[in-house]
């Protein structure tokens, strides 16, 4: 299979996060000849938006998707009250930056202000999800936002994501397109979450087939075997069991031509390696193992 086009490569600013600011993210992104970057929120709320969308766009970068939205499930009022507001706040941010998507990260079981786990009801997790997810569409749509559902592994089901599949989330999808709410509605195809899954190929063309084609996030990263440390032990591409090529090709054979958003999250490794090496290795890597 041939490479891929150097000119999709893009960065989740989670990537270099320990060591630059989105300031230098930036720069680093210029530097580095990479097209696109994503910054999560939080980087966007200590550099400023307005300076953030200033810099990304003088910079000649797209945002591929801005980090994130979501966490829906809450048993309390006030609680769900604050989590559409913040919800709709990073809608807001989004359009501001001229994202082209918001990645919503569905959230897990219910929690007390504490931390600790106020409801073991899963199935009522999913449906404060749909709920609030269905909600903060009408919102998204009224500004012209696309809503990107990213599936987490599993072994997030509890603390941050109950929407553990493509399927899951296609349903989702569908759920919601039932009520006219599709449109604007898709999914976020993060790699390391979903390389697992058996049905993944036909959970792709799914999404794909849909109209609109739900395909709005491509993110890349691999898995290590064995992993040291399951939500901060991200491999690089080409050091882990990941067989990048084939997912690539069931992107593009299924239409998908948009960026390769690299997101490695790595505490012990390449948080700790000085930034321009790691890009220097994400654009090699994009090239030789991807």
């Amino acid at each position: 299979m041939a490479a891929p086009d150097p000119d999709l490569l893009a960065l989740n600013a989670a990537t270099v996060k320990e060591r630059w600011g989105l300031g230098e993210i930036i720069a680093g992104c210029v530097r580095h000849r990479l097209r696109g970057i994503a910054p999560l929120r939080e980087q966007v709320q200590q550099l400023g938006l307005k300076e953030t969308a200033r810099r990304c766009r003088d910079a000649g970068l797209a945002v591929t998707g801005l980090c994130r939205g979501g966490l829906f499930p809450a048993l309390d009022g006030k609680a769900r009250s604050a989590a559409r507001d913040d919800n709709r706040r990073a809608v807001d941010e989004a359009l501001e930056l001229d994202a082209q998507c918001l990645i919503v990260v569905a959230g897990g079981l219910p929690r007390r202000p504490d931390g600790t786990v106020e409801s073991k009801d899963l199935a009522g997790a999913r449906a404060m999800v749909r709920d609030g997810l269905g909600e903060l569409l009408d919102y998204a749509r009224s500004g012209g936002m696309p809503l990107a559902i990213e599936p987490l592994h599993p072994m997030y089901a509890a603390e941050r994501g109950c929407v553990n599949t493509m399927a899951q989330a296609n349903d989702l999808c569908d759920e919601l397109a039932g009520r006219n709410k599709g449109e604007g509605l898709g999914l976020a195809v993060d790699v390391y979450h979903v390389w697992w899954d058996p049905l993944l190929k036909q959970e792709i063309e799914r999404a794909a087939n849909a109209s609109p084609s739900r395909l709005l996030a491509f993110q890349i990263s691999d898995w290590l075997a064995p992993t040291a440390e399951l939500r901060l032990n991200r491999g690089m591409m080409g050091d882990g069991v990941i067989d990048l090529p084939l997912l690539r090709s069931w992107m593009e054979n299924a239409g998908y031509h948009g960026m390769h958003e690299i997101e490695i999250l790595s505490a012990n490794h390449w948080w700790k390696r000085d930034p321009d090496e790691v890009l220097l290795t994400c654009r090699h890597r994009h090239q030789s193992a991807c």
